[in-house]
């Protein structure tokens, strides 16, 4: 049996690692994966969690999102091969005041969140276009537009069920998240990206599926960029915004113990993605944001939905 190739951005840590580990390993030996990062002497972490896995199943590769001459090394290195899957995930954060925010690490997410993609899918797009056979799932969030798909009156399938096993997001609109303006800009824009070049790819036979993740147990939020709400940084910042900054940070870390879901699970959100007879445009990982999704669409002005999500983030609590 013929197997389907895969290329994964990002897989260093977090879900990339855990999804080219799965892929890799898979029992029925399906898939042939290459897992990029931009170090690959990072890769021995992955290498380490395979074990055993046979030598043809997985190829760590280097590729700079940010490099054009990274992505184009990558591109060669697959030149003559069927690539049947590409997943970018590769991704950053930065959290904090807007006011704080420095052009430069505003560019830098950009540059990764969405020009990264950009850059990745127009590396590999063409050689999909012209087999007329692709599936390209991106790695996006609930911070993003997620404006979403409304489904044709009369099918049975609601927000939230399986269509080919896939959970779909149906009629959805998620939030932009408090103190992550910056992180849901981007992917607001990476949103619109694919949503636009799914529907150009039809006739093609290539299909754009956004997987929107909420809070995941990976070191995402360690890593990203983030001031300390008693450092230098913010000094200059009016005490108000200061304080609504300490009490974000505490919904956001008990969030993170209450809500985060385990890698493993967000991964088999990509498994059946990627595997779905009829891929969709949108899955979410999760329902716990469904209420604010709805209520956002609800409110014609936006001003109910203002207030919810102030209530929900900061709730009644002193700075």
């Amino acid at each position: 049996m013929e197997k389907t190739t895969v290329l994964i951005t990002g897989c260093s840590s977090g879900i990339g690692l855990a999804l080219a580990a799965r892929l890799a390993s898979d029992a029925a030996q399906r898939f042939k994966v290459y897992a990029t990062m931009r170090d690959p002497a990072k890769g021995e972490r992955l290498r380490e969690r395979l074990g055993g896995c046979r030598a043809d199943a997985l190829e760590v590769l280097q590729l700079d999102v940010t490099n054009p001459r990274s992505l184009a090394d990558a591109a060669q290195r697959l030149q003559g091969q069927r690539l049947d899957v590409l997943v970018c995930n590769a991704g950053v954060g930065l959290m904090g005041p807007l006011e704080t925010c420095s052009e430069q690490a505003m560019k830098s997410v950009f540059d990764v969140n969405l020009f990264g993609a950009v850059r990745t899918i127009q590396a590999f797009l063409p050689a999909m276009k012209r087999r007329r056979a692709g599936r390209i799932v991106v790695s996006s969030s609930i911070g993003g537009l997620q404006g979403g798909r409304v489904l044709p009156h009369g099918l049975p399938c609601r927000a939230g069920s399986r269509r080919g096993g896939a959970r779909l997001s149906g009629r959805r609109s998620a939030p932009g998240v408090p103190f992550n303006s910056v992180y849901c800009a981007s992917k607001f824009a990476v949103e619109g990206l694919c949503e636009s070049l799914a529907v150009v790819l039809q006739p093609f036979n290539v299909h754009v599926t956004l997987v929107e993740c909420g809070p995941v147990n990976t070191s995402f939020l360690d890593n990203l960029q983030r001031p300390d709400p008693e450092g230098a940084e913010l000094q200059g910042l009016d005490a108000e915004t200061r304080g609504l900054y300490r009490r974000y940070l505490r919904h956001c870390q008990s969030l993170f113990r209450e809500a985060a879901q385990d890698v493993e699970e967000v991964v088999q959100v990509f498994l059946e993605a990627l595997s779905s007879p009829r891929p969709p445009l949108r899955c979410l990982t999760t329902q716990r944001f469904a209420p604010l999704a709805r209520l956002r669409l609800g409110s014609p002005d936006g001003s109910d939905f203002l207030r919810a999500m102030h209530a929900f983030v900061f709730g009644g609590e002193e700075a």
